[in-house]
């Protein structure tokens, strides 16, 4: 006889095993929301729920009503360092690619990946798979955690959905009640089997030719150690001393010195990495303008020692003909290539980028010399431009402060482009005054939240940012 199929919590105790340190974990509403309940408190997982909650921990204290909801409307508590995000930026969390895993329970899986969850099943007639679209087809792996059977006996993992599917080949991982099934080219292989289960016995009960691994062996319930990653870096150099030659540098600097970040700049140009090209509004136009001061570090360090060959910018130039930007010179020099973005576009460029949209139309620059080479589009009787998405591999940031998870809270006009660069760039590294630990600073005073954080520094007491 068969053994005893795992309750949903033993189901969750081997999803947990999936988990990383510092991933990014979206929660789809069902099984998935048992997952923090699993962990030991503030482990060092993300959990993101569709509702804006980002940072849930279990609702231990069943007296207690929470101070957020989870995927499946249950009272839910945010860990320390938690924070609250609206819905689209869930969604841009979700869809740019910032999730390392979502956690979901389809109602069927095919052998191609493809699946249906459980509340477009529980809709008839109608597709509702809510946010299991975005964090499908968002995060880098897909584990599905599901019964092996419906209530009816039928098999829930096919060779192919018999209803319209909500997700085409995203699972990547298959956690039911009697077995662990890997998902992949040649289709359904099983890995693991729940504990008195034989290979035999689970093949009868799947919808689709399964494959037996060469390593099967019997599933474990231990629950990881998931420590937070150590984020918090000695010094500018430390941060960035793996930059790559040519790399694409996001680089805030705009309304005043708040905005850049001086100490990074000044330890790029210690490193001497050459071929930069920089993402910015401006292009080392505060140094000649005296935004705030005279004489102050900006971009310009980087371009006088000949690290920069392209900028990318809304107001690359001097405002002044008397007082040309080093960038200035570069270019006319031929030293330094330059695009021209309008400062909206430039924004929502980077906007794009980090959420995962390709492009975007908008009207800004239609008949201009900024429109050629790119295509247009008539709508409702308007011209548009077609515009890219924009991604970099670094970014350097200016914070106010930041706890040592990476959530970020600015000072002043300092929160104007930094926000947005954050959540486009392959390694963020901020610049901040002080640095505090998980649940100093408030859920809702959190802007830049730490799954976009992936290195902070703390600006030396000493340093100044002038020249």
């Amino acid at each position: 006889m068969p053994g005893t199929p795992l309750d949903p919590a033993g189901i969750i105790r081997r999803a947990a095993q999936e988990l990383t340190p510092g991933a990014v974990v979206a929660l789809g509403p069902g099984f998935p929301c048992l997952m923090p309940g699993e962990l030991s408190p503030g482990g060092g997982v993300w959990f993101l729920a569709d509702g804006g909650a980002l940072g849930l921990d279990a609702q231990r204290d069943p007296a207690s009503s929470g101070d957020a909801v989870d995927g499946s409307g249950g009272a839910a508590v945010l860990r320390p360092g938690g924070a609250f995000a609206g819905v689209v930026d869930v969604a841009a969390i979700l869809r740019g690619g910032h999730t390392g895993i979502a956690v979901l329970q389809p109602a069927q899986v095919s052998a191609s990946g493809d699946f249906v969850h459980w509340t477009t099943v529980a809709t008839p007639g109608l597709l509702a798979p809510g946010s299991a679209v975005d964090m499908a087809y968002g995060a880098g792996r897909v584990i599905a955690v599901l019964p092996h059977q419906s209530p009816d006996g039928q098999p829930n993992l096919v060779s192919q959905c018999s209803l319209p599917v909500d997700g085409a080949g995203q699972v990547n991982i298959i956690i039911t009640d009697v077995a662990v099934i890997g998902v992949g080219p040649a289709g359904f292989e099983l890995l693991e089997t729940a504990p008195g289960w034989t290979a035999d016995e689970i093949a009868a009960i799947t919808g689709a030719p399964l494959a037996v691994s060469s390593t099967l062996k019997e599933m474990t319930f231990d629950i990881p150690d998931l420590p937070p990653p150590n984020k918090v870096y000695a010094s500018a150099v430390a941060a960035l001393e793996d930059v790559p030659e040519g790399s694409v540098i996001n680089v805030d600097g705009f309304a005043g010195p708040g905005g850049m970040a001086h100490y990074l700049m000044v330890g790029l140009r210690d490193l001497g990495v050459k071929g930069l090209q920089l993402i910015s509004n401006t292009a080392g136009v505060a140094r000649v303008s005296a935004f705030g001061a005279p004489n102050i570090i900006d971009h310009s360090i980087l371009v006088e020692n000949h690290q920069v060959v392209k900028a990318t910018a809304s107001y690359p130039v001097s405002p002044s003909a008397s007082r040309p930007s080093a960038f200035e010179g570069a270019y006319n020099r031929g030293e330094s290539d330059l695009e021209v973005v309008p400062q909206g576009t430039l924004a929502e460029r980077l906007r794009s980028g980090g959420a995962g949209v390709a492009a975007f139309y908008t009207p800004t620059g239609v008949g201009t010399l900024l429109a050629e080479g790119k295509e247009t589009r008539t709508i409702d009787g308007k011209d548009y431009l077609l515009e890219m998405d924009m991604r970099a591999d670094y970014c350097i940031i200016r914070g106010h402060k930041a706890d040592t998870l990476g959530n970020v809270v600015y000072k002043g006009t300092s929160r104007n482009f930094n926000p947005v660069m954050a959540t486009t760039a392959r390694i963020t590294v901020v610049e901040v005054d002080e640095i505090v630990e998980p649940g100093q600073l408030g859920p809702e005073e959190i802007v830049t939240p730490g799954l976009f954080i992936d290195r902070i520094v703390l600006r030396p007491a000493e340093f100044s940012p002038y020249l």
